[in-house]
């Protein structure tokens, strides 16, 4: 592989003098070499091969015990100036970052290889995408990217010598006291340093292709979103997209791989998934909002995935996946993990790699798990079954509506549409989950995450808003803006919405109110659906009466909120006018 591109051999020389590899290897995106890489971390004990009849072309790994997870302490928004990062970024001196950076590096590669991975965020060669480099001494990484991004021969083509993302990763000793995931949007420029975790190394993810990107899209006019993606086709052919953006634990993943329900099927409905994380959005020359996923691939939780809660998730982990901190079922050599099914293995060892039985306590009494909670599947998007058409489309699909969510028991009703576009991002500015006792002990403390943005903005917040807000100006054909709620819950704490293939109801309504078919009720929050509207069939446990109470809007309960949307918002700085307009005239219509 050769480039005459001079910003990327100036690039590698750098690092070749600051990190001392004693080779360097070019992933050229090949199968062959591929097939190389996945032989040699199987020899290393990087990589255990599985069971190749029942899971063919899967792996295993398994991270150090101290490196699970995004560490959002660890990981800063490096500018010039701390008001373009803060205050909800973590932030850090540009120059001073650099400095602490370049130290950590010197030598680090010493005694092993940097593999050089070009890659592209979106289809190769889409005005749309993107093209980033990463230089990294792990394999493991090498090997994720390949099936998360579009890696190879044919990016560094595409990239001829225009400009990348510089990325640069060492897993160096897996220190957790030096462990720094650096952002630099000013410098396009990602280092990441003491960790061999997939969300914070395969720096195309949430590294470059929402902190990095969302600059770059302020600065160049288009969107980065922490967005699923998903068309819906109905009876007649015709074929709508959505984008929608959930905190964790609010069912993202599921809804983008969504089944609908035995009535929508004998219809003739269908859904595909696009995207399940990632949506890039731009205005498009028909003045409607265009969205693409930029990525490859699928970086799941395992746990919780099973045929009931997501059968196309699981089934997109058949071949070709890498497991990360997963049972390893002994007796077949393939994998497990809690909430797979009901029958955990009796021979095996867990993510930890120690012997498990499934049957296992510890001194408490508490079941020892066999998977780490945060255990995750790098799977190819190819393999969904529900994986759309429009997947490699290099313009992406145009979005009809733009949906947020959260988890509140009681606030947010079912559904309901924002009055217009400001009001709109008002309502993915006040997104919000409440906390369960499994998570934290403390039951329904509010964590603001607008947008689902808070852990990937990569730069101040109340721009972002104000960024939003000045998209809408160019957008002639706005879609429209949605709340949802699945998790409302009656007085025992029960959920009284379904969910999971169940939510295709309430898309169908929003497809509807995109298309002016139905008719809505003026609330102070927004228009929520008519009853009647919300289609009930093949349902036992759910009437008219039991949407009506999902509908509900509780005075009392929104100007609380009210005062907890104040709270944060003074929490922030540049927020911008439009939406403390939008906060008076909520309090003004609750009052009525």
């Amino acid at each position: 592989m050769t480039t005459t591109n001079k910003k990327l051999l100036d690039f590698i020389a750098e690092v070749k003098e600051l990190c001392q590899p004693d080779n360097i290897v070019w992933v050229d995106g090949s199968e062959a070499q591929l097939e190389a890489f996945r032989e040699q971390a199987v020899k290393e004990n990087i990589l255990i091969k599985l069971n190749q009849e029942k899971l063919p072309g899967c792996y295993l790994h398994r991270t150090t015990v101290n490196d699970v997870a995004r560490v959002e302490g660890r990981t800063f928004i490096c500018s010039k100036k701390k008001e373009d990062s803060a205050p909800i970024n973590n932030w850090m001196e540009t120059g001073e970052a650099m400095a602490l950076m370049n130290d950590l590096f010197k030598g680090v590669m010493k005694g092993r290889t940097m593999y050089v991975i070009p890659y592209s965020m979106g289809a190769v060669g889409s005005k749309f995408s993107k093209i980033g480099i990463e230089l990294t001494d792990s394999i493991y990484v090498v090997l994720n990217m390949a099936i998360m991004t579009r890696v190879g021969n044919a990016v560094l083509e595409a990239l001829g010598d225009g400009d990348f993302i510089k990325g640069l990763h060492s897993y160096a000793e897996l220190s957790e006291e030096k462990r720094y995931i650096m952002h630099f949007p000013e410098e396009n420029t990602i280092m990441s340093i003491n960790s061999n975790y997939g969300g914070n190394v395969l720096l195309g993810k949430k590294c470059f292709a929402l902190r990095i990107a969302s600059y770059l899209g302020k600065t160049e006019g288009w969107m980065a979103e922490h967005m699923l993606i998903l068309g819906i086709t109905n009876p007649k052919g015709e074929k709508k997209y959505i984008a929608a953006a959930f905190p964790s634990a609010c069912g993202k993943t599921n809804l983008a791989m969504l089944i609908p329900p035995k009535a929508y099927l004998e219809k003739g409905y269908k859904i595909e998934c696009v995207g399940d994380d990632i949506a890039w959005i731009r205005v498009g020359e028909d003045g409607r909002l265009w969205a693409v996923n930029p990525e490859n691939g699928f970086f799941g939780v395992a746990p919780g995935t099973n045929l009931k809660s997501n059968p196309n998730a699981l089934k997109s982990t058949m071949k070709n996946t890498i497991f990360t901190n997963v049972v390893q079922n002994l007796d077949d050599n393939t994998v497990w993990w809690e909430g797979l099914d009901k029958n955990p293995p009796k021979n095996a060892i867990d993510w930890k790699g120690n012997p498990w039985n499934g049957d296992m306590k510890d001194a408490e009494g508490k079941a020892i798990k066999g998977a780490h909670p945060n255990s995750r599947f790098t799977a190819p998007a190819i393999n969904c079954p529900c994986i759309s058409d429009q997947f490699e489309a290099p313009n992406g699909v145009p979005l009809s509506a733009i949906v947020f969510g959260g988890r509140r028991a009681k606030t947010a009703p079912l559904v309901y549409q924002s009055k217009d576009w400001n009001n709109g991002v008002f309502v993915g500015s006040i997104m919000a989950s409440e906390t369960t006792a499994a998570a934290t002990g403390a039951v329904g403390v509010v964590r603001r995450d607008p947008m689902a943005m808070r852990p990937f903005v990569g730069y101040n917040m109340g721009d972002y808003f104000g960024h939003w807000i000045e998209m809408g100006k160019k957008i002639k054909n706005q879609p429209k803006i949605f709340n949802v709620n699945w998790f409302r819950t009656d007085d025992e704490g029960n959920f009284i919405w379904p969910g999971f293939g169940d939510n295709m109801r309430v898309l169908d309504w929003i497809i509807d109110r995109c298309e002016d078919k139905v008719d809505a009720v003026e609330t102070p929050i927004g228009f929520v659906p008519k009853a009647e509207d919300i289609n009930v069939e093949g349902l036992e446990d759910v009437t008219t009466a039991t949407i009506e109470e999902l509908l509900s809007i509780d005075k009392e309960n929104w100007i609380k909120e009210t005062e907890g949307i104040e709270q944060f918002y003074g929490e922030l700085t540049r927020v911008p006018s439009e939406l403390y307009d939008e906060l008076a005239k909520l309090k003004k219509n609750l009052s009525k």
